[in-house]
C-alpha cells in the first residue's frame, strides 16, 4: 500500500495572515511626514563641534595673567607742570599790584559794599581792600587793622601756592580737597568773625 500524502502544518514568521497588510515597525520613519534634507557635514569633521566665540578686541597673544604690564604715560615737562601754578600766582601777583598802586583808602576808586551802604553792617570782606593795599606796601599792622581775618587768608594763600610750587618741581599732583567739616569750619569762623566786629567790644576788628 502506498502512503497517503499527509498535509504538513505551514510555518511563516510574519504573524500576519495572507491578505492582511503588515503592522508598522514604531522603528520605521512616518511615511505620511515629509522628508527634510540632512545639514551638510563640514568638510574633514565627523563630530558636530561646539561655536567658538569671537576673542574681543585687543586680545593678543600675550592674555591671561601673563599679559605684559601697561606703559605709562610719559611725564610732563616742568615748563608744562608749572604752567598752572605760575599762571594763578601771576594773576594774584597783578591783583594785589593794581591794589597797590590804586590807593582804596582814596574815595571813588572801588564800588562800596553794598550791605555796609544799605545796612551799615560790616561783612567779613569789609576792608579787604585796604588790608590788601597794606600788605603790597609792607605795612601788617595797617593790614591787620583794615582786616586780620584777610591777612589770615592771604598767609595761607602763600603757604599753598609754595606747596604747589614745590609740588610741580617734583612732579607729584597737588590735590585740594575740603571736607564738610572744613567747610563748616570756615564757615562758623566767617559768621563769628562778622558778629564780633559789629558789636561794640570788638570795634578793633571793624576796619
Amino acid at each position: 500500500m502506498d502512503a497517503q500524502p499527509t498535509a504538513e502544518a505551514v510555518t511563516d514568521d510574519s504573524p500576519t495572515r495572507p491578505g492582511e497588510r503588515p503592522a508598522p515597525n514604531p522603528s520605521d520613519p512616518d511615511p505620511t511626514e515629509p522628508k527634510t534634507a540632512a545639514p551638510p557635514a563640514a568638510a574633514g569633521t565627523a563630530d558636530v563641534q561646539a561655536p567658538r566665540t569671537a576673542a574681543p578686541a585687543g586680545a593678543g597673544a600675550w592674555g591671561g595673567p601673563y599679559a605684559p604690564a601697561p606703559v605709562p604715560p610719559a611725564p610732563r615737562s616742568l615748563v608744562r607742570r608749572l604752567l598752572t601754578p605760575v599762571a594763578v600766582l601771576g594773576g594774584v601777583v597783578a591783583a594785589f599790584g593794581y591794589v597797590g598802586a590804586v590807593d582804596p583808602n582814596e574815595p571813588g576808586h572801588y564800588p562800596v559794599c553794598p550791605l555796609l551802604r544799605f545796612t551799615g553792617v560790616y561783612c567779613p570782606g569789609c576792608g579787604g581792600l585796604r588790608s590788601a593795599h597794606a600788605v603790597a606796601h609792607g605795612d601788617l599792622p595797617a593790614a591787620l587793622d583794615a582786616n586780620a581775618l584777610a591777612v589770615v587768608g592771604y598767609g595761607i594763600f602763600a603757604v599753598v601756592m609754595a606747596v604747589w610750587l614745590i609740588r610741580a618741581v617734583r612732579g607729584v599732583p597737588m590735590r585740594l580737597t575740603i571736607s564738610p567739616r572744613l567747610s563748616w569750619a570756615i564757615g562758623a569762623v566767617l559768621v563769628l568773625f562778622t558778629l564780633v566786629r559789629n558789636l561794640p567790644f570788638g570795634s578793633a576788628l571793624a576796619p
